[in-house]
């Protein structure tokens, strides 16, 4: 991994908390095959998906929450037409399909991905934008490749957290992607996404974090009762309205910032993980808890559900 590679300290043991309902064998299985068809019939369409109206896109991407037994909360709506930086904290396999609700977009994607058999090349010829995560001077080329499809009118989709997180606390955002939004002088709109259970106590059961694996991920979803994803789409910020891609990024930041219950957890992992690397000579990414009390302590929030 690379020194400068945003890492977060979540871990599925550490944070991810199941819910209080769970779904029978038989009804989480056909739900779990439903979504694998869905997203397969998608993979196949990548080449043409360009052609494909937007609002069929749309309402493919919700499908695929909604089969997964997830329901969909929406406030506010994106900039329709044109160049437009979609920025979103990241906490789940879940996200990329409701950004892509929230307006269908090209994707920054880690180059990692060209290399999945099948997929891989398909995801490559759907329009994807890949970055080298590895490789700190790759970053200005794909900064300009990004600003080259907004100026083309493109709306482009990025988790400029690096890392997903469990939504319990936050990374800050990186500033490369905002600097392609000043270049090519889009508007940038920033996306708040959180899932809550039944009862709206925020869930963590979909969070794709640490050395999570995405079968599990998925069947944690399938298999739970009374998800609902909630998507706060923020008002656009204005092309010059901010000095700098430091000053941008921090706007574009949710309210609640990086997550304070991680602070004293980061410096535990990094002291664990510098006795691992001592002892083995490899180099581990953050290992830390989360403060059960923190999730639970934020007030369920209010808007309508898409059924």
């Amino acid at each position: 991994m690379s020194v400068w590679l945003p890492g977060a300290p979540c871990t599925p043991s550490g944070c991810v908390v199941p819910t209080g309902t769970a779904r029978a064998l038989p009804g989480a299985a056909l739900r779990l095959t439903a979504v694998v068809v869905l997203v397969l019939a998608g993979v196949l369409l990548l080449p043409v998906g360009r052609r494909i109206p937007a609002g069929l896109v749309g309402r493919w991407c919700r499908w695929i929450v909604r089969t997964a037994g997830v329901r969909v909360r929406i406030t506010g709506a994106a900039v329709p037409t044109g160049g437009l930086l979609l920025v979103a904290n990241h906490i789940s396999w879940l996200d990329i399909p409701l950004l892509s609700a929230v307006r269908p977009a090209r994707m920054l994607a880690k180059a990692e991905i060209r290399q999945w058999p099948l997929a891989g090349p398909l995801v490559a010829r759907s329009g994807v934008l890949f970055i080298d995560r590895d490789r700190l001077r790759a970053l200005p080329g794909t900064v300009a490749r990004v600003a080259a499809a907004l100026g083309e009118g493109s709306a482009v989709a990025v988790f400029p957290e690096g890392s997903t997180w469990c939504g319990r606390g936050e990374g800050s955002f990186r500033r490369a992607a905002f600097q392609a939004a000043i270049d090519a002088g889009v508007p940038v709109q920033p996306v708040r996404i959180r899932y809550r259970d039944a009862s709206g106590t925020p869930a963590t059961a979909p969070a794709f974090v640490g050395d999570d694996t995405l079968f599990a991920s998925l069947w944690r979803v399938v298999s739970a009762r009374g998800l609902v994803a909630e998507v706060g789409i923020r008002s656009a910020i204005p092309p010059g309205s901010h000095p700098d891609r430091r000053a941008l990024a921090a706007a574009a930041q949710p309210h609640g910032g990086p997550g304070r219950g991680h602070r004293a957890g980061r410096r535990a992992g990094r002291q664990a993980g510098q006795g691992v690397e001592r002892r083995t000579g490899h180099r581990v990414g953050h290992q830390a808890r989360c403060p059960v009390e923190d999730l639970r302590s934020r007030p369920p929030e209010v808007s309508a559900v898409e059924n």
